[in-house]
């Protein structure tokens, strides 16, 4: 009857990831039936880790992220947890024999964010490896469905694309991490002084990051290309209006893409992913 469990353990990532990022959701809807739980399982897990080190802040943050970690593993290794979350991705790390590796740098990460608020030049290269680049590449397993030759021509365009993501994301919340958190996750970068020659190094980092991806994008199997496409429209459409602000005012507001906008980058990837004009 783990059925059942394991059902409803897949339906609370589900929700997990439409409550968190309506993005996200989006592309993974227009993934093939057969992969959309399996993303949504690595989104919740991600995403819980995230929550522990970000927003738990009246709790002991060091125990709970070292009990998530423990909690993980040993629902790997027995196949199954009474934490939904974790349950439903033990199932496809156990599928998609994703490297334990992956999960390690990923959690190594999450306790960078407890440990340090500045990064050094190698400590930003380790953490943009732990908290995306093997996200992307946890991902790039269930997409290539075990075919490892096909793994291995992508790797690298999945750890750009997962590199691109998440410096979008500093950029976009580079000022709750700063003034709330604490964090600058640039490193020689004084955000106290943050200049628009600083940011336009940073997006010209991303950018190049953006044009290798899409060539992996292009290349990836028909069940995902899809919805990664949509995900990656979304970023880069977020990426172009952060490029055409300031540093001035990224530092003092949030930027953002409405509901509405994202509904019309949906039909504008459909039709130009339909047309093969990506």
């Amino acid at each position: 009857m783990k059925e059942i469990f394991d059902q409803l353990s897949a339906e609370c990532s589900k929700i997990t990831t439409k409550r968190y990022s309506t993005s996200f959701s989006l592309g993974i809807y227009f993934l093939g039936k057969k992969l959309r739980n399996p993303i949504y399982a690595i989104y919740g897990f991600v995403r819980l880790a995230d929550e522990i080190v970000d927003s738990f802040h009246d709790f002991d943050k060091p125990f709970l992220l070292a009990k998530f970690r423990q909690d993980c593993y040993e629902a790997v290794e027995h196949k199954i947890s009474l934490n939904p979350i974790l349950n439903s991705f033990q199932c496809v790390v156990n599928e998609y024999a994703i490297d334990r590796e992956l999960i390690e740098l990923f959690l190594k990460s999450m306790a960078m964010d407890l440990d340090g608020n500045k990064y050094t030049p190698d400590q930003y290269d380790d953490y943009i490896l732990g908290s995306a680049e093997v996200v992307g590449l946890m991902c790039l397993h269930v997409f290539t469905e075990g075919n490892k030759t096909q793994y291995e021509m992508l790797r690298d365009p999945a750890m750009k694309l997962g590199s691109a993501f998440q410096k979008v994301n500093f950029l976009r919340d580079i000022n709750a991490d700063y003034y709330n958190l604490g964090r600058t996750y640039f490193p020689n970068v004084d955000l106290s002084v943050f200049s628009n020659h600083e940011k336009k190094l940073i997006e010209k980092e991303i950018e190049e990051e953006f044009k290798l991806a899409l060539i992996g994008i292009k290349q990836l199997p028909a069940s995902s290309r899809s919805g990664v496409y949509l995900a990656y429209i979304y970023y880069k459409e977020l990426f172009n209006k952060i490029k055409g602000a300031t540093a001035e005012k990224v530092m003092s507001e949030r930027i953002r893409i409405s509901n509405s906008h994202k509904f019309g980058l949906m039909c504008d990837s459909i039709i130009r992913y339909k047309m093969n004009a990506i």
